[in-house]
């Protein structure tokens, strides 16, 4: 029997647990209706305010970082995009006319609001009676609207964040995942905050605040708008390690919480990545945007060859599989002794002596104590 992709996550059912993530892959009704026709599990559309007017879009607003030996290969990229600028009422019409043609498809609606109680909750109160199934908190955007107390700077203060869920689930009727931002030092701490207000998934990561370089003919930043830049969001293969690190710390901190995780995803074997780091869904913005909405195929095709790899039924098998393979550099160094003793290394492990000793062949040395 083929192994299956589809997935529960808080009583929704995902045909398989690839989302596109919020951000240009869901900016309106058409792409996102899109997105259901090819086969995605899920879309959780651009994020909305209750006042678009303030949120005026530059053009560029995007930079690509690419590989030196091959230009062509994008490894890194940043936006400087801010959250949707189309009117509220227009969203709302869309998100009914969506889960009239699509009821069975899971739309996430990703909301984003000032620090304000009653504006987090006529949010809520007004979006959930259109029929999306579920909300993700965008509480980690790292840029364009701090100075209205939006975003990343909720995001990096879990009281902040426990009082907004609070807020939040006070009037949700409908699953609520909070959206976690990497630019913090300890990545546990807003996602317990949120947990402890009630949220019941956490999304992460968002984009890594950034500067994508500098052009040196004009010595301007980029993305270069009039002359001026500002930091942006990174984002693309190049941060996939990180968000790998934070879901992996996230999930060991709250076993049984769903996770969706991001950051990165250019394949189905990306994905499983993170699915054995303990996540139930996956989302994807710039591999989609890059590779285009068609890409859903390749990706179901790669983590179902994951699963058949290891005889995996479902994906149930897979998630967390990897977790319990995480120790302390202390423990390392136990296990290895151990592992040299069985061989009759007795003289390395009582001298505790690299097998390598630097001696000027640098790069030589440091492949032989790179993994393979």
């Amino acid at each position: 029997m083929a192994p299956t992709l589809q997935v529960t996550v808080n009583g929704m059912e995902f045909d398989n647990p690839f989302l596109l993530a919020s951000g240009p892959p869901g900016t309106n009704a058409r792409v996102i209706m899109k997105s259901f026709e090819l086969g995605w599990g899920g879309n959780v559309c651009k994020t909305i305010s209750l006042d678009a007017s303030k949120v005026i879009n530059t053009n560029p607003r995007y930079a690509k970082l690419r590989d030196p030996g091959n230009p062509k290969t994008v490894i890194g990229f940043e936006n400087i995009e801010l959250i949707s600028d189309r009117p509220f009422e227009t969203w709302l019409e869309e998100f009914r006319e969506i889960k009239r043609r699509y009821p069975k498809h899971i739309l996430v609606a990703s909301i984003m609001e000032e620090y304000r109680k009653e504006a987090w909750q006529e949010i809520v109160e007004r979006v959930q009676e259109t029929g999306v199934d579920a909300f993700e908190l965008n509480l980690s955007c790292p840029h364009g609207l701090p100075e209205r107390k939006m975003g990343m700077a909720m995001g990096e203060n879990p009281e902040i964040v426990g009082e907004v869920v609070g807020w939040v689930m006070e009037v949700a009727k409908l699953p609520v995942w909070a959206k976690m931002t990497p630019n913090v030092g300890s990545i546990t701490a807003a996602p317990g905050a949120a947990i402890k207000s009630g949220a019941h998934g956490i999304s992460a990561i968002n984009t890594i605040l950034s500067v994508i370089g500098v052009d040196l003919t004009s010595l301007r930043p980029m993305p270069t708008v009039e002359g001026y830049s500002v930091p942006g969001g990174y984002s693309g293969h190049a941060v996939r390690p990180i968000a790998l690190r934070q879901i992996m710390e996230i999930a060991r901190a709250f076993p049984g919480t769903a996770l969706s995780g991001m950051g990165g995803i250019y394949t189905g074997e990306d994905a499983a990545q993170f699915v054995a780091l303990g996540c139930n869904t996956v989302q994807v913005c710039t591999g989609a945007m890059l590779q285009g909405y068609e890409v859903i195929s390749a990706l179901k095709e790669g983590l179902l060859s994951v699963l058949e790899q290891h005889g995996f039924d479902s994906l149930d098998q897979l998630r967390g599989a990897a977790l319990k393979y995480f120790s302390t550099h202390a423990n390392l160094v136990e296990r290895q002794k151990e592992a040299k003793a069985k061989k009759g290394l007795a003289k390395a492990v009582a001298s505790g002596a690299d097998a390598t000793t630097w001696q000027g062949d640098i790069k030589g040395e440091t492949d032989s104590l790179t993994a393979n």
